[in-house]
């Protein structure tokens, strides 16, 4: 009579690679909602320049010119009007 042998199954397991360990994130300080001041209506134009086309009679067509242009070159010519009628507060 011949000797059965036992066969056990085995558990194939996968390593998880730990997470590296985060630092806790500082504490957000509370912070209150401060009151709308008056002052701030009346705030001045973003870097101090301050345009007026008030009262102008030229149209778009005569600064640009009738053929299309690209948006740098609209820029440009925009400058070169302002500056030229003295348009600007600067």
């Amino acid at each position: 009579m011949a000797v059965k042998k036992k066969t056990t199954k085995r558990k194939t397991t996968t390593k998880k690679k730990a997470a590296p360990k985060r630092k806790a994130a500082p504490k957000k300080k509370t912070t209150t909602k401060k009151k709308a001041t008056k002052s701030r209506a009346k705030k001045p134009a973003f870097g101090g320049y301050a345009i007026s086309f008030a009262g102008r009679k030229e149209t778009a067509e005569q600064i640009f010119g009738k053929k299309p242009i690209a948006p740098s070159e609209m820029t440009k010519k925009i400058w070169a009007f302002v500056k030229s009628k003295k348009l600007s507060n600067r």
